[in-house]
C-alpha cells in the first residue's frame, strides 16, 4: 500500500513536473508571443510612421510637382504667347521687308531718274555755260563796237548822239528833211556824209564782221496824221537815208566793205509806233521825228530769250530756296 502510494505520488510528481514544465513552456510561449506582438506593434507603429513620413514626403513631392507643373504650364502659356508675338512680329517684318523692297525698287527707279535728270542737267548746265560764254563774248563785242564808235567819232572831232546801251545813232529828221518831206535836204546830206561812213566803217571792220547781223536804218514820225500815212513817210525817209549812204559808200569804204554793206543794210519804217515822251509823259513831237541807224549782232535775239529764261530760272530757284528755308 505504501509502495502503491509512493508510486502514486511519484506519478503525481511526474505529472506535476510535466505540468509545471508545460506551464513554463506556455508562459514562455506567452512571453514570446507578447514580445513578438510588442515587437510587431513597434514595427507596425514604425511602419505607420514611415508610411506617414513617406506620405508627407509624397505630398511635398506632389506639391512640388504640381507647382513645377503650374510653372511649366505658365511657361508654356508664355511661350505660346511669345510664339504668337513672334508670329505677329514675323508677319510685320515680312510686311516691312515687302515695303522696303518696294521702296528700294522705287529708290532704284528714282535713282535712275535722278541720274538721267542729273545727266540732262549737266548737259543743260554745260550748254548754258557755253551759251553764257557766247553771250558774254557777244556782249563784250557789242560793248567793244560801241566803244570803238565813240572813240572814232571823238578822234574825228564829230559830235553825235550814240546810245551807250545799244550803239544806235539818232538823227533829227528836222535836220535831214523839210517838214513832211522825204527828200534829203542839203544840210541833211552833209550830216549823213560826215557820220554814216564812219559809223559803217567801224561796223564793217574785219574783226566785227563775224558777229554782225544787220545795219538798220529805222524811220519814225510823230503822231500827227494817220498811221498809214506816217508809215509810208517813215519808210521813205529811212529809204532815202539808206540810198544816200550807198551812193557815197564808194568814197569812204573799201570794195569789200561796200559788198558787206549791201548784205547787212536793212530799211524799216515804224510810223508813230515809238514816240519820244518828255519828262511829263507827253509826246515830244520834234524828238519823235527821227531816223535811227543801229546795228544788231548775230544771236542777239537768242541772248534776249536766254536772259528771260535765266531770269525765270533765277526767280524759280530763289522761290524754291525761300520755300526750303
Amino acid at each position: 500500500m505504501r509502495k502503491h502510494k509512493e508510486k502514486r505520488e511519484e506519478g503525481l510528481n511526474v505529472w506535476r513536473s510535466y505540468s509545471d514544465m508545460m506551464a513554463g513552456i506556455l508562459l514562455l510561449f506567452v512571453l514570446i508571443m507578447c514580445v513578438t506582438l510588442f515587437q510587431s506593434q513597434i514595427n507596425y507603429e514604425a511602419s505607420l510612421k514611415e508610411r506617414d513620413e513617406k506620405l508627407v514626403l509624397q505630398e511635398e513631392y506632389t506639391q512640388q510637382i504640381l507647382s513645377q507643373q503650374t510653372i511649366v504650364e505658365n511657361q508654356q502659356t508664355q511661350l505660346s504667347t511669345q510664339d504668337e508675338l513672334l508670329a505677329a512680329q514675323k508677319k510685320q517684318l515680312d510686311e516691312l521687308a515687302a515695303q522696303l523692297k518696294t521702296q528700294q525698287e522705287q529708290l532704284d527707279a528714282q535713282s535712275v531718274t535722278l541720274s538721267s535728270q542729273k545727266q540732262a542737267l549737266d548737259e543743260k548746265t554745260s550748254q548754258l555755260a557755253a551759251q553764257e560764254a557766247r553771250i558774254d563774248k557777244i556782249i563784250g563785242v557789242k560793248a567793244e563796237v560801241i566803244e570803238a564808235l565813240s572813240t572814232e567819232f571823238t578822234a574825228k572831232n564829230i559830235s553825235v548822239n550814240i546810245d551807250p546801251t545799244d550803239g544806235s545813232l539818232v538823227l533829227d529828221s528836222s535836220v535831214l528833211f523839210e517838214y513832211d518831206e522825204t527828200e534829203l535836204s542839203k544840210e541833211g546830206k552833209e550830216v549823213l556824209s560826215s557820220v554814216l561812213p564812219i559809223y559803217c566803217a567801224v561796223l564793217l571792220q574785219e574783226n566785227y564782221l563775224p558777229y554782225l547781223a544787220e545795219i538798220n536804218v529805222d524811220g519814225y514820225t510823230d503822231s500827227t496824221g494817220g498811221y498809214e500815212y506816217n508809215l509810208e513817210l517813215s519808210q521813205k525817209r529811212s529809204l532815202a537815208v539808206a540810198q544816200y549812204l550807198l551812193s557815197i559808200s564808194a568814197e569812204h569804204l573799201s570794195e569789200e566793205q561796200q559788198k558787206a554793206l549791201l548784205n547787212y543794210l536793212t530799211v524799216n519804217g515804224h510810223s508813230s509806233s515809238n514816240l519820244i515822251l518828255d519828262e511829263s509823259g507827253n509826246e515830244d513831237a520834234a524828238a519823235s521825228r527821227r531816223v535811227e541807224v543801229k546795228f544788231r549782232l548775230r544771236d542777239e535775239d537768242m541772248i534776249e530769250e536766254l536772259r528771260e529764261i535765266l531770269s525765270e530760272e533765277s526767280s524759280t530757284t530763289e522761290s524754291t530756296e525761300a520755300q526750303q528755308q
